[in-house]
């Protein structure tokens, strides 16, 4: 028999990807529906505490463009593809997400892109 409180442990530590990975196996190979899979997946074994899942997507906000206002409509341009007047217009609509649901990483270069050309950034 297996060891059902390590396997219990497993199941609990599941990231999302994996869940769903899961999901799929049992509605492709065993005919469980996912959604029962899910609940099954998502409920703690014996109670124990709650997983807090990882934050995978971050929006990068400008929060205020600074005084080199032309540098951070340029940064903006070259970090979305935006037109010259979008760039801008996103700009002026400060505080505002330039980028949204990217990875930690590219937040993180985004931010300091933004940064480097004078605005203030914040990563939600």
């Amino acid at each position: 028999m297996a060891d059902l409180k390590k396997f219990a442990e497993e199941l609990v530590n599941l990231t999302v990807k994996e869940a769903q990975e899961l999901a799929q196996i049992l509605k492709d190979e065993y005919g469980i529906e996912p959604a029962a899979a899910a609940v099954a997946v998502a409920a703690p074994a014996g109670g124990g505490a709650p997983v807090e899942v990882e934050q995978t997507q971050f929006d990068v906000i400008l929060t205020q463009p600074g005084q080199a206002k032309l540098q951070i409509v340029k940064a903006v341009k070259e970090i979305t593809g935006l037109g010259l007047k979008e760039a801008k217009e996103l700009v002026d609509a400060y505080p505002k997400a330039i980028k949204e649901k990217v990875s930690k990483s590219e937040a993180e270069q985004v931010k300091a892109l933004l940064e480097e050309a004078g605005g203030e950034v914040e990563i939600k």
